[in-house]
């Protein structure tokens, strides 16, 4: 970009896709219909997700990275698969190129701190993919809650064995958009994690109960698999003065409130935006491109959740210790 000028020529952002699979394929769609971007292109060594990218989205496909450089990009997103992005990431990023990383950030933590560390070294925008923090239903979650004392927050996702499988298992497939939720709507970090995991169909973790303790004195779990035949998506939280309920799927929110000494309450549904949230996702990492802002979610929140997520799969759970007691027949109280 020439200094004279620059106004109008950073009004069109050059941006390209680095993965068509299925969300680069969305990727591309959304972006081909943005005001004031320029698709340069899709990449992907495969053939068939080429043409299928570049069929939905209109644009020119690429098999290489380095024939996308050639082209000419501002910015790109990362849809690769995981393994892909420190390298990906690293590339772009030693080409002066801004960068939206799809979650998780890297495979590993010191690879996603690494991703951090050069993109900070060369004064270049890195975004992290955590698209969940862009639902509607979760903004109007994370609205209702401002200024309140959270005591508790229990987040369900659960589906059908995903027909896309990588090598993560549901910790890091899902588990990781909800570790991020719930360090952004305590705004704590988690500083105690309790896993129960267990591989009943598949060969890595497909059912996961995940127990954590933010920092400011938060209790939250995480129920998540790949055996339930439906998807669901759901939040609750509860704080001293209301309890939040939101359906990610369906995108009602509804807010139980005035709790009185009987036990009754009162009760609303609060308003939820249509915006697709990878679209909202998208415009906010061009925003920031654009004006030379913080990220809506920087590096580093991307790195802690990817932590706590490791520290979920690495944490051995502890046995019951046997009591003599529980061997006879349980008493009935009362």
């Amino acid at each position: 970009m020439s200094s004279k000028g620059s106004a109008p020529a950073r009004a069109g952002l050059r941006v390209g896709v680095i993965g068509a699979g299925v969300m680069g394929s969305n990727h591309a769609r959304v972006l081909s219909g943005l005001p004031g971007v320029s698709l340069v292109g899709v990449v992907d060594p495969s053939p068939a997700h080429r043409t299928r990218a570049t069929e939905l989205a209109n644009c020119e496909s690429f098999e290489t990275l380095d024939q996308l450089f050639s082209a000419g990009v501002d910015a790109v997103t990362i849809a690769a698969p995981t393994h892909l992005h420190h390298e990906v990431a690293l590339a772009c990023i030693a080409n002066n190129i801004h960068v939206l990383v799809e979650k998780p950030i890297a495979s590993t933590v010191a690879e996603g701190r690494e991703i951090v560390a050069a993109a900070h070294k060369a004064g270049v925008t890195l975004m992290i993919g955590h698209v969940e923090r862009f639902n509607p239903a979760v903004a109007a979650v994370k609205q209702a809650i401002a200024g309140e004392d959270i005591l508790s927050i229990a987040i369900t996702r659960v589906g059908p064995f995903p027909p896309r499988m990588s090598n993560v298992g549901v910790v890091i497939d899902l588990a990781v958009h909800d570790i991020d939720l719930i360090r952004w709507f305590t705004e704590s970090d988690i500083v105690e994690v309790q896993p129960q995991l267990s591989s009943a169909v598949a060969e890595r973790e497909d059912i996961a109960l995940l127990q954590f303790r933010t920092e400011s004195g938060v209790l939250a779990h995480i129920n998540t698999n790949w055996l339930t035949p439906f998807k669901a998506r759901s939040v609750t939280v509860a704080t001293r003065g209301k309890y939040v309920m939101g359906d990610l799927l369906t995108r009602q929110v509804t807010e139980c409130f005035g709790f009185k000494p009987d036990g009754s309450y009162s009760m609303r549904h609060l308003p939820v935006g249509h915006d697709e949230p990878l679209r909202a996702e998208l415009i906010a990492f061009l925003k920031a491109v654009r004006n030379g802002e913080t990220p809506a979610v920087t590096g580093d929140e991307g790195v802690a959740s990817l932590e706590i997520a490791t520290q979920c799969l690495e944490t051995p759970s502890r046995p019951a210790a046997a009591s003599p007691a529980r061997k006879g027949p349980r008493r009935v109280a009362g």
